[in-house]
């Protein structure tokens, strides 16, 4: 088998139908000109994926089949497999087929309809999908010669019984088409990024491919889409189970393979993972600001972690004339808090503004006197603040248009150390996924990546603290990070029993006490922004947990 494959790995929106199939021509194009036999594009393209309940829309299904039809004559001389919603024609079960059109020289050769639909975790595809019955080999004509090509569609490929511990399915698309003798196996894909998921995602492949003996062309889509990021890196394995091609890694990018002709030179690498986490959260957080129609972001600017990594990733992600960060000190805030968040903004070149809160806080103080009065000042007195905080930030991004980014991180929202209408205002939550002690790795990574501390070494060392009344910590209310880091990684991303997490060696009485929280705050949780998943396990569409329920432990 000779083949010259192209590798499409494009960045689509979701509902841009006509957008998105002018990447899909420009790239046939490209792949035409360079000679491609095969050019692969990730699944549902067309449409953008996740096109969730739009897909309930018949005049959005028909536009994506209508674009299939052009997609089809466009491919003169060159085959392309792309990704759409086909309708099913059939009288019983869903309406839809997560489907695969394979086009070539004007007409649409074949569908392949996906066998394995997941419904776990962020994904609901048994929501608007039937499964696909079989997989039958293609037979298509590349330069005079047949090749028989086994048509897949991303979890078609997560079957590997051995590999994840439990057989999640009847049907094993894999060992069918290995049947079939198929000389190629092509999976088109849109798996979402998670913290480790390339390399996991390479391992089961390889191991497949080496077991049955077929090489494997696999395309995945890149870009952020709402909560979801995905990272690209394409991947040609040949029949041993080695990977021989990798597109980048969170960019749009067309890899080459000549399945004759060894690659010249190794595969790109998989980033590690602080690096993987922030490129992901980059690419999140420009496709969520530029697909949602903004072009600037705001952010309240405190002089702790949590809000300079934001920072700092909004630079990346948009360019420094596009942030602006805001100070908003109150009679409490410490003279190195404003420092700091004056000299992050000077190291990264954006716009800095001081709104000081002092004449709202008193305001809002002697407003309430009357009602308050008797009672010791608590969390009601200090939650005054930051909502101020919020709503002097709402009225720039309201004014202004500017969309506002929270600066919470995964620790904070989990237990609720975060205030509702307060720093959980705003339109989109960047690290509201990257457990805190991960947000000091990721400071360090910034600081090292540009060879001078970007993000200021006070902000890095100092003690976390809301600083909403005198001499407050974090850990006032909360045992130390790194401990309260690892027990939420096993209670909320493992759902391992508290017995468990105890056996692990953690105090009983503070598992408890952690875990209640988590469990007394999904109500915020539910009322926050959406947040970027970086994590096996994000607060969001993945995590389904009921508020008003009681559970004991």
């Amino acid at each position: 088998m000779h083949m010259l494959i192209a590798l499409a790995q494009i960045n689509p929106t979701v509902g841009d139908i006509d957008g998105n199939c002018t990447k899909i021509f420009k790239s046939i194009e490209v792949a035409r000109d360079k000679g491609a036999d095969l050019v692969l594009f990730p699944e549902l393209c067309v449409p953008g994926y996740p096109p969730r309940d739009l897909l309930h829309r018949k005049d959005f299904v028909q536009r994506n089949v209508n674009a299939i039809e052009h997609i089809a004559a466009a491919c003169k001389g060159i085959i392309a497999v792309v990704g759409f919603a086909s309708p099913n024609t059939e009288s019983a079960g869903k309406e839809l087929f997560n489907a695969a059109a394979i086009c070539q020289d004007g007409k649409v050769l074949s569908v392949y309809r996906k066998r394995l639909l997941p419904t776990y975790d962020v994904f609901d595809e048994s929501r608007y999908f039937a499964p696909g019955e079989t997989n039958k080999s293609l037979n298509v004509t590349v330069s005079g010669k047949h090749v028989q090509i086994g048509i897949t569609i991303c979890e078609d490929l997560w079957n590997d019984e051995p590999f994840i511990n439990r057989r999640l399915y009847g049907a094993d698309p894999i060992a069918d088409l290995a049947k079939q003798q198929v000389d190629l196996i092509v999976n088109i894909s849109a798996s979402p990024f998670s913290m480790g998921k390339q390399r996991q995602r390479e391992e089961l492949f390889s191991r497949q491919v080496a077991e049955h003996n077929i090489p494997l062309a696999l395309v995945n889509q890149v870009g952020g889409n709402d909560d979801l990021i995905f990272d690209g890196a394409s991947a040609y394995f040949d029949a041993t189970g080695k990977c021989l091609v990798r597109g980048k890694s969170f960019a749009e990018d067309m890899q080459f393979v000549d399945t004759d002709r060894p690659a010249t030179s190794p595969p790109l690498e998989i980033p590690e993972d602080i690096a993987a986490v922030h490129d992901a959260l980059v690419l999140g957080t420009r496709d969520y600001v530029t697909k949602c129609g903004f072009s600037d972001v705001v952010i309240g600017l405190s002089g702790g972690i949590d809000s300079a990594v934001t920072a700092a990733l909004a630079v990346e992600a948009l360019g420094k004339e596009h942030v602006h960060g805001v100070a908003m000190p109150s009679r409490i805030s410490s003279d190195h808090s404003v420092d700091d968040a004056q000299q992050l903004s000077t190291n990264f070149g954006i716009d800095h503004r001081v709104i000081p809160i002092n004449r709202i806080h008193q305001a809002a103080e002697e407003t309430l006197a009357k009602e308050f009065a008797g009672m010791r000042p608590g969390i009601a007195e200090e939650n005054i603040q930051a909502r101020a905080r919020g709503a002097i930030l709402m009225a720039l991004s309201n004014k202004f248009g500017w969309l506002l980014l929270t600066t919470g991180n995964k620790s904070e929202l989990a237990v609720g150390y975060c205030t509702l209408y307060g720093d959980m205002c705003g339109g989109l939550a960047v690290i509201s996924d990257v457990p805190k002690m991960m947000v000091y790795a990721l400071a360090d990574y910034i600081n090292e990546k540009a060879g001078t501390p970007l993000i200021p070494q006070n902000t890095i060392d100092k003690v976390p603290s809301a600083e909403l009344r005198e001499n407050q910590t974090d850990q006032d209310s909360l045992p130390p990070y790194d401990v309260l880091d690892a027990i939420l990684q096993q209670y909320v991303e493992q759902d391992l029993d508290i017995a468990d997490i105890v056996a692990n060696g953690f105090d009983r009485e503070l598992v408890v006490e952690i875990a209640r929280k988590v469990d007394r705050n999904e109500y915020k949780r539910k009322q926050a922004a959406t947040g970027l998943r970086v994590t096996s396990r994000a607060f969001g569409s993945g995590r389904r947990m009921p508020i008003a329920a009681k559970y004991t432990y």
